[in-house]
């Protein structure tokens, strides 16, 4: 059996969240390229020995040897073409956040549901080794009741002009960012919070650079989230599990191939946890592949995106500015 993935645009992060790893995962092969120029995507396609260009999205969506598409467009464009996707009957990798808001997901995840599809949020770090551990530490009761959790995802961006500050592209730090700082939060407190408070930092009037929020979890215990483009955190990629017993802390969650560092603390001892450098993305699209192929679960399904989406529009509802919306 065999996974043919177009994809779409000629995005940055494509190289390393789908063209590398398939290299190294068998089943899989990217099979075209579209972009919004015909130049664009030859020149992509030349790069890295991609051996079809189609001119246009909804020729590669209507491409009978594509199987699945890599949705890295745009945050505000990524429920209108996983919605194309779809009906095009392909199976979807969407980068996250999976749309520009709640309602939005929702209507997405009710589509992919009625159909016989995968639709897989992109957040890679779910599949690296380091987070199945995370979680399992949390969950297992090592650290006792669970009282708080802190994730953080800062680095800087001062290219304003880029789109990730787009309005019209559903931009911002909260979106871009803050995303996996809500994701950690819920994956790492066990459950999907409510948002107690948020205070955002502003680059123009409808869109933030940075944003604290704090967070309430059903079962009692609190969490804060903290995520910047451009702020006085230039860099700080991080999530701590305290409980009533002891705490995890992590630095890198989200890069754990470039570094990392997890530490448990129980009582009086210490001890670290060293996980493997492959990269998370490889693990990303062995889980995808492993869905489509082989019907094995999705972590990160469209109804997963449902719940981090909902967080994302409470926070900033609560931080006094607009929900994203769809381009």
């Amino acid at each position: 059996m065999s996974l043919r993935i177009g994809i779409l645009g000629a995005a940055r992060i494509a190289p390393a969240a789908l063209v590398k790893p398939a290299a190294s995962v068998p089943p899989v092969s990217v099979a075209a390229v579209a972009a919004r120029s015909a130049e664009r995507a030859q020149a992509f396609a030349s790069r890295h020995s991609v051996p079809r260009v189609h001119p246009s999205y909804e020729a590669l969506l209507a491409d009978p040897d594509i199987d699945a598409v890599y949705n890295p467009l745009p945050n505000g464009l990524h429920g209108r073409w996983t919605r194309a996707a779809l009906e095009a009957g392909k199976h979807v990798l969407c980068e996250k956040p999976f749309t520009a808001n709640a309602a939005e997901a929702r209507e997405i995840a009710a589509l992919a549901a009625s159909s016989d599809r995968v639709v897989m949020e992109a957040f890679h770090y779910r599949y690296h080794p380091l987070a199945l551990r995370v979680e399992e530490i949390a969950a297992s009761g090592e650290l006792g009741s669970l009282e708080r959790v802190e994730t953080a995802l800062c680095f800087p961006l001062p290219k304003f002009s880029d789109i990730r500050y787009d309005y019209g592209l559903a931009g911002g730090a909260t979106m871009d960012a803050g995303c996996y700082a809500v994701h950690m939060a819920r994956v790492f407190g066990g459950e999907t919070p409510s948002v107690v408070s948020a205070s955002a930092r502003l680059r123009s009037p409808r869109v933030d650079r940075a944003m604290t929020a704090e967070l309430r979890y059903p079962s009692g215990h609190t969490g804060r989230i903290e995520c910047s483009m451009w702020s006085s955190s230039v860099l700080k990629i991080s999530a701590k599990v305290i409980g009533s017993r002891g705490s995890v802390s992590v630095v890198n969650p989200v890069l754990p191939q470039a570094f990392h560092r997890v530490s448990v603390r129980i009582g009086g001892s210490r001890r670290t946890e060293k996980f493997p450098r492959r990269a998370s993305y490889t693990y990303q699209l062995e889980a995808f592949a492993a869905a489509v192929l082989q019907g094995a679960p999705v972590k990160t399904s469209a109804a997963d995106a449902v719940e981090t989406m909902t967080v994302i529009d409470e926070i900033y509802r609560a931080a006094g500015l607009p929900v994203r919306e769809p381009s």
